[in-house]
Order: structure tokens, then sequence, then C-alpha cells
């Protein structure tokens, strides 16, 4: 079963920080990851959420004026061999 992770895409750091900040004290749980380079190549830093949050988090970005790229829908690729070397 492949799973999907959500990442919020900005165009700049301080825009992933003020969203950060606010959806914390919204109770909505986001974690700062870096940019999976299938989704972009702009930003190095996005917001990892949860699918069933990602209403509650377009909701803050128009109330707040945060300005975001996107919300992409990425494949976890998860290798069981990555930085094995023997």
């Amino acid at each position: 079963m492949q799973e999907i992770q959500h990442y919020v895409l900005f165009p700049n750091h301080d825009n992933a920080m003020r969203l950060h900040r606010e959806l914390k004290n919204l109770g909505v749980r986001a974690t700062i990851a870096p940019t999976p380079r299938a989704a972009s190549k702009c930003c190095g830093v996005s917001l990892l959420i949860r699918e069933e949050e990602i209403e509650a988090v377009e909701a803050c970005v128009r109330e707040k004026g945060i300005e975001i790229l996107k919300i992409a829908a990425i494949e976890r690729d998860v290798n069981p061999k990555r930085d094995r070397y023997c």
C-alpha cells in the first residue's frame, strides 16, 4: 500500500514559519520538513500536514493572508536499503 503525504509549499521560509506558528495556535498539527524535490525546487522548507486537516490549513491561509504555492500530495518514498552500503 502506498502512503500519500501532504506538503504545504511556500515561496520563502518566512511564510512557512508564520503558518506553522498560526497552525500551532489553532491546535492543528504541522511538521516542518524539507521540501521534496518531486514537489518543488523553490523554497527548501515545507509543512507536512495530515490529509484530514487540509481544509483547516486552507482556511488559516485565507484568514491570515499567508502566501503559499500549493498543497502537494506526494507518494511517500520509503527505501529500506537507503544509506546501506554493505
